[in-house]
């Protein structure tokens, strides 16, 4: 009878969705933050906690995952036809999401009346060669690749694997039910880990909020205010527009299913720390299949840059504005080109965001010191990005499960 009156207690708790309760983290965070200041940082643990038991969930999910996912298809061409438009589409979208952070820039003129210095030199930065990066696909040492969480090896060996008990037929089977179960319990453990969210959100948000007072954000207002107007137009206009016109499906319910995964991205700032949750969301709430979420979430964690691009354009007419650096038709038209081909060329690389920046810059003719003043804001326009970056992964992945009978409507339409 106890334990009946104490679930009873708790009910209301259980009844309200998720990504509600993880907005109320976030707007506790918020109000925690400019209360406090810099002694919000005592609630920081709450959130290393938390990013810490969704990192530890990263490698196991995303190679379980993969591998059962490869296994479920059974059919080698199935998954390159599904890996093309996956990439297709991820470039298509990184193209609209840097034309938007241009077009935004140059309407509201973020740059323009700032007056701020830039001593501190920043040194070019050259993204990794076609032939580097290739290389660097295939892991010398897969447990090696599994301990340091080398996400695009572990994807390439995931795949070799999955795709190798395919073709041993009967032999297979008993390792293909062992990662089966293996991809089940991880998925439980991603539900318990997320049923601590709320309180994870909070802490995070606490701590950046506190860290960050009026004197550093007043000047730089209105750079954050068109980056994230830019952001949410890019996910209301162009993500959704793809659900609506090439999905034929309705928006609403893929913003809603997705909620949980931007929120999570919005407060870690970490696609791949993200990824648990977003896998969660595609399977759960968007009802796109584990073969087909297994594959692309994990691809895009790792290549997706739509809001890195979005964040150059954002940037470059910033500081172009700033320093009174006129830029012509060509100049535009090399940004979108370079920002585009670089996203390809960063993919997955550490710190691919200044290099990016770095590199379309220098397209340009930019002063590549004035990176500097955007860097003591980056970690608030990092959470724009990433939550892009995430809702791009999400809507991909719901377009390629509906273009291959993949998606379970139900699921998705459910209210």
């Amino acid at each position: 009878m106890q334990e009946t009156a104490q679930q009873g207690k708790f009910a209301w708790w259980r009844r309200i969705a998720l990504w509600k309760k993880i907005l109320a983290g976030l707007a506790l965070g918020i109000l925690a933050g400019a209360l406090l200041g810099d002694t919000a940082s005592v609630f920081k643990p709450l959130g290393d906690i938390f990013i810490n038991a969704i990192m530890m969930l990263i490698v196991p999910l995303v190679f379980s995952t993969l591998v059962v996912g490869i296994t479920s298809m059974r059919d080698p061409q199935k998954m390159g036809r599904i890996g093309a438009r996956t990439i297709t589409l991820y470039l298509i979208t990184t193209a609209f999401a840097i034309s938007i952070g241009l077009l935004l820039s140059t309407l509201l003129q973020p740059g323009v009346g700032v007056d701020l210095s830039f001593d501190s030199e920043v040194a070019a930065n050259e993204a990794p060669s076609l032939v580097s990066i290739l290389v660097n696909l295939v892991p010398r040492n897969p447990l090696d690749a599994l301990a340091n969480g080398n996400i695009m090896q572990i994807i390439v060996f995931a795949i070799g694997l999955g795709i190798s008990l395919t073709l041993i037929g009967d032999k297979g089977e008993p390792v293909m039910k062992v990662f089966d179960s293996f991809a089940e319990a991880m998925y439980k453990l991603t539900g318990i880990v997320m049923a601590f969210a709320p309180f994870g959100v909070f802490g995070l948000i606490a701590h950046v909020s506190g860290q960050y007072g009026l004197e550093i954000l007043l000047p730089l207002a209105k750079l954050i205010g068109v980056a994230y107007l830019a952001s949410i137009l890019h996910v209301l206009v162009i993500y959704s527009g793809f659900i609506s016109l090439l999905g034929r499906l309705n928006p609403m319910r893929y913003l809603q299913g997705s909620l949980d995964a931007i929120v999570v991205a919005f407060s870690s700032a970490s696609s791949a720390g993200t990824l648990p949750v977003s896998i969660r969301c595609a399977q759960k709430n968007l009802g796109v299949s584990e073969g087909v979420s297994g594959f692309v979430l994990p691809v895009g964690a790792t290549i997706n840059m739509d809001g890195t691009a979005l964040y150059q354009g954002v940037v470059v007419l910033f500081i172009a504005q700033m320093t009174g650096t006129d830029l012509s038709m060509m100049d535009y038209g090399m940004i979108v080109a370079t920002g585009t081909l670089a996203s390809i060329g960063t993919a997955g690389v550490p710190g691919a965001g200044l290099i990016m920046l770095s590199i379309v810059m220098a397209q340009v003719g930019l002063p590549l010191e004035a990176i500097a003043v955007v860097a003591g804001i980056d970690r608030i326009l990092d959470m724009a990005r990433t939550s892009v970056n995430v809702a791009g992964d999400l809507m991909v992945t719901t377009l390629v499960g509906k273009s291959e009978g993949e998606l379970n409507e139900e699921i998705y339409n459910r209210h």
